[in-house]
């Protein structure tokens, strides 16, 4: 237990100076990860093949994630013994006052904390006062009628209590801290499994909780992303370190924060995120996981010629999963856009495979006609969850509520872009398909525009919400669109049209030989039955009223019902395997060659 004479010769310095300790484990082990993942993997992997090879590839991999534990504990060891000094330093300077108050007024302070105080005060007779001794929440005498009331006896009793209360919060905050340190280990043996990665996820948590007081009100989650950089930039290393230790989580998601501090923080929540949802039974964490695990895997995959290192600037479980992830680094690229996924997306294994693969292919094509170019898949918000090939069914479960929760959140993270890019006058593309280009859309029309964009490139759109291109925020020949002929998702009724249509056998899609089959011809092909410019979201970006530029994609396979995805074309743009016309004209207008593209006539 510690004594109020424990609490004021405590030597704060001592556990600052172990907190530093830790900081240096943390930091060494960090860097021979960095050595371990960046140098040794990848010139082994280049230059050894055969069986000895992989068992060594597989050995440093292991070491590899046993530093990334290690930079972990150690990090979250320091922040914990510098949350506990800062917190026993506010109840040694609250005991130092109470001590400092007692001495300047001749009190006594005994060993059990109680404080004696001298005669005072005048009884009828002129005399004074009796002195004496009180404690923490003791209970004033009343004083006789015939006796005033010693002066002294309150300000003694406040003292006492001021003594007692140091002394009891620094028991508390004491034990407190001692129950987490002692849960800061390591397992037995040198092999990191997943259950040590949950149970850091679980260490984190009580690190976050504990030192909620000392370093998180610092961050600055309300204000701009230029704002942020500015408060990232002014604070010192030692403190850059310990929020990067333990709130990863935040750090990696905050928009104006480095693309390469971002990256670092949410590798290290990835694997916080990966211990956390394991062994949770639900769907919706299993599908989590699953996506979690494949993007991990890509981020530690060797290296591939022609493909810009991968960045990962946002990682979380909230809602549907949250997930961005850049092909080069969009501080020091020239080049950055940001593509916006639709209808169907979710943090699963499928996002992993499709919607980043679709951030890495324009990467790639942009790379090859300017390298100063980044790519960027930005998975911010919750897109409907009724699957794109399955939109044809049911339009009514689709609405623009989470295109508009997304526009602010996406709009955000372009200002942040902004914020950090190095170049005086960045390239940038907001990209949105299917759902994603309604709420690329909703974004260009807040007021200001998408922050930084040049271009808008619509591909598979339902509509924006806009009437014409100018509504966008650019100039009308700096808004593209690809639509696919064989893609019905582009040709939807406008919705005063679709309420007419039976629900759930909307074209015949759920009921191929229902009273509605002849609506296939109708609004899938030509769109007859409405007005031809208009869509389920405004005005078809495609037709001439939009004023869009229209480059030339593939009209893609037809619709079919035979199983698998239902409209096929609706997925291909960004493919170059499979529409290389549309891959090349988005990578030329990512790398700032629009004038390049081919074009295709209105609709």
């Amino acid at each position: 237990m510690l004594t109020w004479q424990t609490l004021r010769d405590l030597k704060l310095s001592e556990l600052e100076g172990a907190a530093d300790g830790w900081g240096v484990a943390s930091n060494q082990a960090d860097a021979a990860r960095d050595r371990i993942s960046n140098q040794m993997i990848n010139a082994l992997a280049e230059s050894q093949v055969g069986e000895a090879a992989d068992a060594a590839l597989g050995r440093l991999k292991q070491l590899d994630r046993n530093f990334e534990y290690a930079y972990t504990e150690c990090g979250l060891i320091r922040t914990t013994l510098n949350a506990l000094a800062h917190e026993l330093g506010e109840e040694q300077r609250r005991l130092n006052l109470a001590l400092e108050d007692a001495t300047n007024r001749k009190f006594t302070v005994h060993a059990d904390g109680s404080v004696s105080y001298p005669a005072g005060g005048n009884n009828i007779l002129d005399q004074p006062a009796a002195g004496g001794t009180t404690r923490r929440l003791g209970v004033l005498e009343q004083p006789s009628p015939l006796i005033g009331p010693n002066p002294h006896q309150a300000e003694a009793q406040r003292i006492a209590d001021a003594i007692g209360d140091a002394t009891r919060n620094a028991n508390e905050i004491d034990g407190r801290f001692s129950r987490i340190l002692a849960a800061l280990k390591a397992p037995p043996g040198l092999a990191v499994t997943k259950a040590t990665w949950t149970d850091a996820a679980h260490d984190a948590a009580a690190v976050r909780t504990a030192a909620k007081g000392y370093l998180p009100e610092a961050i600055p989650d309300c204000g701009t992303p230029a704002a942020r950089k500015g408060w990232w930039d002014g604070l010192t290393q030692e403190h850059r370190e310990e929020l990067l230790a333990t709130y990863p989580d935040r750090i990696g998601n905050l928009d104006g924060i480095p693309a390469e501090i971002r990256d670092t923080a949410n590798r290290d929540n990835l694997q916080l995120l990966i211990g956390k949802l394991e062994g949770q039974p639900d769907e919706r964490s299993q599908n989590q996981l699953a996506g979690l695990k494949s993007i991990d895997e890509q981020l530690r995959a060797q290296p591939k010629p022609g493909v810009p290192p991968m960045y990962l600037l946002g990682i979380g479980d909230e809602g549907l999963g949250r997930a961005i992830v850049s092909f080069g680094n969009p501080d020091t690229a020239k080049n950055v856009s940001a593509y916006v996924p639709g209808l169907g997306t979710s943090l699963d294994a499928e996002f992993a495979r499709n919607d980043i693969q679709r951030a890495r292919d324009t990467a790639i094509g942009a790379a090859e006609i300017d390298p100063s170019s980044a790519s960027i898949v930005w998975l911010g918000y919750d897109p409907p969850q009724l699957p794109a090939e399955k939109m044809l069914d049911n339009l009514a479960v689709t609405s623009d509520k989470d295109a508009k929760a997304g526009a602010p959140a996406y709009n955000e993270f372009m200002a942040g872009l902004s914020a950090t890019n190095q170049h005086d006058d960045p390239h940038m593309t907001a990209i949105g398909h299917s759902y994603g280009s309604l709420t690329v859309g909703l974004a260009a029309q807040r007021e200001g525009g998408i922050p930084g964009a040049d271009n808008i490139v619509l591909v598979g759109s339902p509509g924006t919400g806009a009437q014409t291109a100018e509504d966008l925020g650019v100039p009308r020949d700096r808004v593209y669109v690809g639509a696919a002929e064989n893609d019905p998702v582009t040709k939807l009724p406008d919705q005063n049209s679709a309420k007419g249509v039976q629900t759930g056998a909307l074209m015949g899609f759920v009921n191929p030989l229902g009273p509605v089959t002849g609506a296939i011809g109708g609004f899938l092909v030509g769109n007859v039955a409405t007005d031809g410019s208009q869509i389920y979201y405004g005005t078809d970006p495609s037709h001439a009223d939009f004023g869009a530029r229209r480059f030339k994609v593939e009209d893609g396979p037809g619709v079919h019902f035979d199983g698998g995805p239902q409209t096929p074309a609706h997925s291909n743009y960004f493919n170059p395997k499979k529409d290389s016309e549309s891959a090349d004209n988005i990578a030329m207008i990512v790398a700032g060659q629009g004038a390049a593209i081919t074009t295709q006539e209105h609709r």
